[in-house]
Protein backbone atom coordinates (compact mmCIF):
# COMPACT_ATOMS: atom_id res chain seq x y z
CA UNK A 1 0.00 0.00 0.00
CA UNK A 2 1.28 3.00 -0.72
CA UNK A 3 0.92 6.63 1.24
CA UNK A 4 -1.81 8.20 -1.34
CA UNK A 5 -4.58 9.32 -0.14
CA UNK A 6 -7.45 9.13 -2.64
CA UNK A 7 -9.94 12.15 -2.99
CA UNK A 8 -12.98 11.00 -4.64
CA UNK A 9 -15.95 13.30 -5.70
CA UNK A 10 -19.30 12.51 -7.17
CA UNK A 11 -22.15 13.98 -9.44
CA UNK A 12 -21.77 17.13 -10.52
CA UNK A 13 -18.32 18.49 -8.51
CA UNK A 14 -17.31 18.84 -11.98
CA UNK A 15 -19.00 21.96 -11.92
CA UNK A 16 -17.73 23.30 -8.66
CA UNK A 17 -17.22 26.64 -9.20
CA UNK A 18 -19.57 26.94 -12.04
CA UNK A 19 -22.75 25.63 -10.38
CA UNK A 20 -24.46 27.65 -7.74
CA UNK A 21 -21.78 29.44 -6.23
CA UNK A 22 -24.37 30.99 -3.84
CA UNK A 23 -23.90 27.45 -1.96
CA UNK A 24 -20.89 25.82 -3.10
CA UNK A 25 -18.29 29.15 -3.52
CA UNK A 26 -16.22 30.17 -6.37
CA UNK A 27 -13.56 28.15 -6.13
CA UNK A 28 -13.00 24.82 -8.16
CA UNK A 29 -11.89 21.31 -7.85
CA UNK A 30 -8.16 21.76 -9.28
CA UNK A 31 -8.78 24.49 -6.19
CA UNK A 32 -9.46 21.46 -4.44
CA UNK A 33 -6.19 19.40 -5.42
CA UNK A 34 -3.85 22.23 -5.69
CA UNK A 35 -4.89 22.89 -1.53
CA UNK A 36 -5.32 19.35 -0.46
CA UNK A 37 -2.09 18.33 -2.47
CA UNK A 38 0.20 21.49 -0.32
CA UNK A 39 -1.16 19.68 2.70
CA UNK A 40 -0.12 16.06 1.78
CA UNK A 41 3.30 16.97 0.37
CA UNK A 42 3.99 18.90 3.78
CA UNK A 43 2.84 15.67 5.55
CA UNK A 44 4.95 13.46 3.06
CA UNK A 45 2.13 11.70 1.15
CA UNK A 46 0.30 12.22 -2.40
CA UNK A 47 -3.16 12.45 -2.95
CA UNK A 48 -5.34 11.28 -6.15
CA UNK A 49 -8.29 13.41 -7.01
CA UNK A 50 -10.99 11.56 -9.02
CA UNK A 51 -14.00 13.06 -10.14
CA UNK A 52 -17.29 10.79 -11.87
CA UNK A 53 -20.23 11.14 -12.64
CA UNK A 54 -21.30 7.58 -12.35
CA UNK A 55 -21.48 5.89 -9.26
CA UNK A 56 -19.71 2.30 -10.82
CA UNK A 57 -17.01 4.96 -11.29
CA UNK A 58 -16.69 5.83 -8.08
CA UNK A 59 -17.18 2.25 -6.57
CA UNK A 60 -14.73 1.01 -9.11
CA UNK A 61 -12.12 3.42 -7.38
CA UNK A 62 -13.20 2.43 -4.13
CA UNK A 63 -12.06 -1.05 -5.11
CA UNK A 64 -9.27 0.21 -6.70
CA UNK A 65 -8.11 2.05 -3.41
CA UNK A 66 -8.16 -1.50 -1.17
CA UNK A 67 -4.98 -1.87 -3.21
CA UNK A 68 -3.47 1.26 -3.35
CA UNK A 69 -4.39 3.95 -0.82
CA UNK A 70 -3.99 5.18 2.85
CA UNK A 71 -7.31 6.78 3.25
CA UNK A 72 -10.14 7.83 1.08
CA UNK A 73 -11.57 11.61 1.14
CA UNK A 74 -15.01 11.38 -0.41
CA UNK A 75 -17.35 13.87 -1.58
CA UNK A 76 -20.28 11.39 -3.17
CA UNK A 77 -22.60 14.44 -3.90
CA UNK A 78 -26.33 13.13 -4.60
CA UNK A 79 -24.77 9.72 -4.14
CA UNK A 80 -24.74 10.51 -0.41
CA UNK A 81 -28.08 10.05 0.25
CA UNK A 82 -29.02 6.88 -1.62
CA UNK A 83 -26.44 5.09 -2.87
CA UNK A 84 -25.83 1.59 -0.57
CA UNK A 85 -23.24 0.28 -3.59
CA UNK A 86 -21.36 3.05 -2.40
CA UNK A 87 -21.70 2.40 1.76
CA UNK A 88 -21.00 -1.33 0.37
CA UNK A 89 -18.01 -0.72 -1.34
CA UNK A 90 -16.17 1.39 1.59
CA UNK A 91 -17.30 -0.94 4.05
CA UNK A 92 -14.76 -3.19 1.95
CA UNK A 93 -12.08 -0.10 2.42
CA UNK A 94 -10.27 -1.12 6.19
CA UNK A 95 -8.94 1.78 6.13
CA UNK A 96 -9.89 5.85 7.29
CA UNK A 97 -12.65 6.86 4.88
CA UNK A 98 -13.49 11.50 5.63
CA UNK A 99 -16.73 12.68 3.97
CA UNK A 100 -16.80 15.46 3.09
CA UNK A 101 -19.50 18.23 1.50
CA UNK A 102 -18.98 21.83 1.01
CA UNK A 103 -22.41 23.39 2.06
CA UNK A 104 -23.80 22.29 5.46
CA UNK A 105 -26.19 20.27 4.47
CA UNK A 106 -28.14 19.88 7.74
CA UNK A 107 -29.62 23.93 6.99
CA UNK A 108 -30.39 22.14 3.38
CA UNK A 109 -33.35 20.48 2.39
CA UNK A 110 -34.83 17.26 4.15
CA UNK A 111 -33.27 14.79 2.14
CA UNK A 112 -29.85 16.17 2.41
CA UNK A 113 -30.03 15.18 6.11
CA UNK A 114 -29.30 11.69 5.66
CA UNK A 115 -26.23 9.56 4.48
CA UNK A 116 -25.28 6.34 3.67
CA UNK A 117 -21.84 7.16 3.66
CA UNK A 118 -21.63 8.82 7.04
CA UNK A 119 -22.62 4.96 8.70
CA UNK A 120 -19.13 3.93 7.32
CA UNK A 121 -17.17 6.93 7.56
CA UNK A 122 -14.69 7.99 10.48
CA UNK A 123 -15.48 11.58 10.58
CA UNK A 124 -17.63 14.14 8.51
CA UNK A 125 -17.07 17.71 7.13
CA UNK A 126 -19.81 19.91 6.43
CA UNK A 127 -19.83 23.56 5.96
CA UNK A 128 -16.04 24.12 5.48
CA UNK A 129 -16.50 25.56 1.78
CA UNK A 130 -13.42 23.77 0.03
CA UNK A 131 -11.09 24.24 3.23
CA UNK A 132 -13.67 20.73 4.45
CA UNK A 133 -11.40 18.88 2.02
CA UNK A 134 -8.27 20.53 3.10
CA UNK A 135 -9.41 20.02 7.19
CA UNK A 136 -9.85 16.53 6.01
CA UNK A 137 -6.78 15.96 4.53
CA UNK A 138 -4.88 17.53 7.81
CA UNK A 139 -6.50 14.93 9.90
CA UNK A 140 -6.00 12.02 7.40
CA UNK A 141 -1.71 13.02 8.01
CA UNK A 142 -2.53 12.51 11.65
CA UNK A 143 -3.77 8.77 11.38
CA UNK A 144 -1.29 7.67 8.29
Amino acid sequence: MSKTVYILNGPNLNLLGKRQPEIYGHDTLDDVEANCSAVANAAGFAVKVLQSNYEGQIVDWIHEAREQAAAIIINPGALTHYSIAVLDALNTFERPVIEVHISQVHKRESFRHHSYVSLRADAVMAGFGINGYTLATSHVATLI
